[in-house]
């Protein structure tokens, strides 16, 4: 899909990034070009680039909001999660599958939360919105209900984690609190069904 170019935009941010995933007992070692472009190529499109400078220049999961980002590709983790692009792969049902399910094309999940909630990446988005799948919101048949954004941006995010301002840290009075629901959900979950 084409070699990976850093961003210089975000130079400031990985080394930040970077900083604070050193503290972490899980973080691995950084991903190959080869290893991103495969990843890439079985996705069927490119990671945000600041998502791609993550994985290739500060590590293969193990940081991030409770040192649980995913690993890039592989089977489940050490507490059996599932690596982001067989997780995002999974979540497509099989061409004669009789399934209301969909899942956006493009959304990767990053981050499982726990609850059956992630952390998702939307790679199609400029800014690489982070979205929050919550499938506990769903009422009815609309699977829209189940996406809230929560932050506008990946780089957003990740000031949130390096500045212990997210909603996830211990003291967060509501959880959840302040995040809308995602305005494209309807249209990007009607795009891929059947």
């Amino acid at each position: 899909m084409g070699e990976y170019v850093a961003v210089n935009t975000f130079e400031h941010l990985i080394e930040r990034v970077a900083a604070k995933a050193a503290e972490s007992e899980r973080l691995h070692p950084p991903v190959s070009p080869e290893a991103l472009e495969e990843a890439e190529q079985r996705l069927g499109f490119r990671l945000h680039p600041l998502l791609a400078a993550l994985y290739l220049e500060v590590g293969d999961g193990g940081f991030g909001p409770m040192d649980s980002l995913l690993h890039l590709m592989g089977g489940p983790n050490q507490d059996g999660e599932e690596a982001v692009v067989e997780g995002y792969l999974a979540r497509f049902p099989a061409a004669d599958a009789d399934s209301r399910w969909s899942w956006p094309k493009g959304v990767l999940p990053v981050l499982d939360w726990g609850c059956a909630m992630f952390a998702c990446v939307d790679c199609l988005s400029e800014d690489g919105t982070v979205l929050l799948f919550e499938p506990n919101a769903i009422s009815g048949q609309d699977l829209s209900d189940a996406w809230f954004v929560d932050a506008g941006s990946l780089a957003a995010w990740l000031e949130t984690w390096l500045t212990d301002r997210g909603w996830y840290e211990g003291d967060a009075v509501d959880e959840g609190s302040g995040m809308t629901r995602w305005p494209e959900a309807s249209a990007r979950l009607r795009a891929v069904l059947p």
